[in-house]
């Protein structure tokens, strides 16, 4: 997903010193956040995090270096120690990071500016997220078990029938048995009895695609897909699904499970490290994909806009990701 660094609204971008040099700075940042990892790589570390766990943690340290203003490394989310009692002092600890077989007593501090801490779907009752894993751990523990039983089932390794053998002695069934494993079980061969009787076969299970729980595996999948905010399509159930609902559901998927933690994700690097740790309020982070997928559909409103005298070029260039055209010539 292609992304930009752009002006806010409200600041006017010709009254802010050094305006190229500053946006110049901020993406070679991101795009190399510290010496190991790519924007992609840290990201998508704290995303795993947040999906999951429903936390994300990034350590933000300033330089001092104009052209490289600060450096980021991703922290397991579930080291992370927050005050509850923290009452909004910058100067005081906020957060403290417990070393992985360490004693608490040598927590390392973290002020609120040091650490970008990302809670999916928080709550008033705990200073953690809510991970859409969690949502989903039962119906997921519930799947995996229905699963694994009708592996068992289709490779039959679950007994499904029996053999009844009416008034045979103890010293008769071993000797069946014994025979049925040696002689027939595995071979292939025709089983043949002589007996006065004819063996009964009890089956304990219909034989059929019921026995495997199919239905029940699919609601299942739904199930999950819903935990994730997604259609039931992207996980394989394709029943409901034709032609004309197949764009459209994954429009939805979009729209319901990309664009909230990609805005939420935006929004923590224009406060958290735009804002709080460098003090340059006036930028913020953007996804250029979240606004409107349709490319045509954007064009169209961006140039009645412009008609309409609402937007003008040099705001319409900066949404598109582009320079503004007298910075280009006098840079």
């Amino acid at each position: 997903m292609d992304w930009q660094i752009r002006v806010r609204r409200g600041y006017n971008a010709a009254e802010i010193p050094d305006l190229a040099a500053r946006l110049n700075a901020l993406r070679r940042c991101l795009e190399e956040p510290n010496t190991s990892d790519s924007f992609r790589v840290l990201w998508e570390q704290v995303l795993e995090d947040l999906l999951v766990g429903g936390f994300g943690a990034v350590e933000m340290q300033q330089t001092g270096d104009p052209g490289e203003p600060f450096r980021m490394w991703a922290v397991d989310g579930a080291l992370i120690q927050i005050d509850a009692t923290w009452d909004g002092d910058p100067q005081k600890p906020r957060y403290a990071y417990v070393r992985p077989g360490a004693a608490r007593t040598s927590a390392v501090p973290l002020r609120d500016d040091d650490l970008m801490y990302i809670r999916l779907n928080p709550r008033t009752h705990t200073p953690f997220g809510l991970g859409r894993l969690e949502v989903a751990f039962e119906t997921v523990n519930q799947f995996l078990s229905a699963t694994r039983y009708a592996g068992r089932l289709a490779s039959n390794s679950v007994v499904q029938y029996a053999l009844w053998l009416n008034e045979a002695t103890p010293e008769q069934h071993d000797r069946l048995i014994r025979w049925w494993q040696d002689e027939i079980e595995g071979t292939g061969r025709v089983p043949l009895l002589s007996c006065e009787q004819k063996p009964e076969v009890l089956r304990f299970a219909g034989g059929t695609d019921a026995d495997l729980r199919i239905q029940w595996q699919e609601f299942l999948l739904r199930m999950v897909a819903n935990a994730f905010d997604l259609p039931p399509m992207l996980l394989g159930l394709q029943a409901d699904v034709n032609r004309s609902t197949a764009s459209e559901m994954a429009d939805e998927a979009f729209q319901t499970a990309v664009v909230p933690v990609a805005e939420l994700l935006a929004e923590h690097i224009s406060r958290d490290l735009f804002a709080k740790r460098l003090g340059w309020r006036e930028f913020e982070f953007v996804f250029n994909d979240l606004e409107s997928r349709d490319e045509m559909e954007e064009v169209q409103i961006q140039t009645a806009l412009l008609k309409a005298g609402v937007l003008t070029i040099a705001e319409v260039r900066a949404m598109r990701g582009l320079q503004d055209l007298t910075t280009a010539v006098t840079g």
